[in-house]
């Protein structure tokens, strides 16, 4: 006997209630919240803030990184390498 069988034998159900608005964005939690940051960070990129703040996050992973590392040397070729960064897209920007 196949599962469609069984589910012949036990006759027509009900359907339950379809989920209100609210009770759908009450099971989503996060994912709805989510959805406003999302929104707020492509405006945020829009405007250029994003990738602004991105960049600084990733010096400042890489200069505490370079610390961790290689100490006052490693700062010091994290910190050389940020400046070379900043004074050729300065340099791109001018021309």
């Amino acid at each position: 006997m196949s599962r469609n069988d069984d589910l012949l034998r036990q006759g027509p159900r009900e359907a339950p209630e379809p989920d209100t608005a609210e009770e759908r964005s009450k099971k989503l939690g996060l994912k709805t919240a989510g959805g406003g940051i999302a929104a707020g960070g492509i405006g945020l990129a829009k405007a250029g803030i994003l990738g602004k703040a991105l960049i600084w996050l990733f010096a400042w992973n890489g200069v505490r990184t370079a610390w961790r590392v290689g100490g006052w040397i490693g700062v010091a070729v994290a910190v050389a390498i940020i400046v070379t960064y900043l004074v050729l897209t300065r340099g791109r920007r001018s021309s």
